[in-house]
């Protein structure tokens, strides 16, 4: 642990590079590092850790607010980036350095992550054992530089190589939500599945939030994801509420859309595959240039006030 705004986590869940991305950008993440754990050498390198010799594993050490992003939080999100009932490796990577295992930092991080995995095993959603580790941290060594922040780094390559893994594919078959036509017809009002589900647009002014000031924040109506902030928000005139940045990036999509004879970015929501809206590069120069414009059928509005009573209540040190 750190002082009392700041906590350390360590997870190994196989390749380090598909490890980052996850927690990277996340509100309350302060920095994700790539290195090696778990085993007895000093200074292990790559090329030693990669011969499964020095009982080390790829590992991830987060720094974290455990305010704004709880321990338990954390823990939940790394199980939905493995296979946990894999002995022998993560997908197409083998050996005893590509194995998982939750590295504890104190006794409170050991009873979280042990309650986290009865809870996996209980559930039944795999029809195999358990076989993370939870086991004490040990010394993390930083990997090299090349290592570090590689899904930035090395975008294409990075995509080719979570895809061609397996790991993405594991990862929609068994963690992402599945919502079938009937349900979401039956959840959604006409205007809501009309956009999220067929693309569609709303007319501008005419829309629920696109004038709204009140404080709060702005999930996926269908996953209840939180997406966007007041804090972030801002009139660009277009009618359609306008945001200049996500609460968190890695729970978007961004994708090439050359409907209607235009080549637009689409903002999809990871969680639920839903359309939102689009990104354009003309938004405030001062907070980065990004104008995220989106449908308010995609939305549902949280205000400030009910943060709490809605599950929500981390994010309210976003507006402290």
């Amino acid at each position: 642990m750190t002082n009392n705004d700041q906590a350390i986590a360590t997870f190994a869940g196989g390749c380090f590079w598909c490890m980052v991305e996850p927690f990277d950008q996340q509100p309350g993440i302060i920095s994700v590092i790539s290195g090696y754990s778990g085993g007895d050498k000093v200074n292990p390198t790559y090329e030693e850790v990669s011969r499964h010799t020095t009982g080390h594993y790829e590992a991830v050490q987060i720094t974290y607010d455990p305010e704004l992003f709880p321990y338990q939080k954390l823990v939940e999100l790394f199980w939905q980036q493995i296979d946990p009932t894999d002995p022998g490796g993560q997908f197409n990577d083998r050996g005893q350095s590509y194995q998982t295992a939750i590295f504890y930092h104190d006794e409170a991080q050991k009873q979280i992550a042990e309650q986290s995995k009865q809870t996996l095993e209980d559930s039944g959603k795999f029809n195999q054992p358990i076989v993370t580790k939870i086991l004490p941290a040990k010394i993390f060594y930083p990997a090299e530089e090349s290592h570090q922040d590689y899904y930035k780094k090395n975008r294409f390559h990075y995509q080719l190589y979570k895809k061609g893994s397996g790991r993405e594919d594991f990862i929609n078959q068994h963690w992402k939500a599945k919502f079938s036509q009937a349900e979401l017809k039956e959840k959604l009002t006409p205007i809501q599945y009309h956009v999220t589900q067929e693309n569609g647009t709303e007319r501008p002014f005419q829309n629920e939030y696109h004038d709204l000031e009140a404080e709060g924040i702005y999930v996926d109506i269908i996953s209840g994801e939180p997406l966007f902030s007041s804090l972030d928000k801002y009139d660009a005139g277009c009618g359609w509420p306008s945001f200049t940045k996500p609460i968190n990036r890695n729970e978007l999509d961004e994708l090439l859309d050359t409907s209607h004879g235009m080549r637009r970015i689409e903002v999809r929501s990871k969680a639920a595959d839903s359309h939102l809206g689009h990104i354009f590069d003309d938004g405030p120069i001062e907070e980065g240039g990004m104008r995220y414009c989106i449908n308010s059928a995609t939305l549902r509005f949280v205000p400030l006030a009910k943060l709490d009573e809605e599950g929500y209540g981390r994010l309210k040190k976003l507006f402290d």
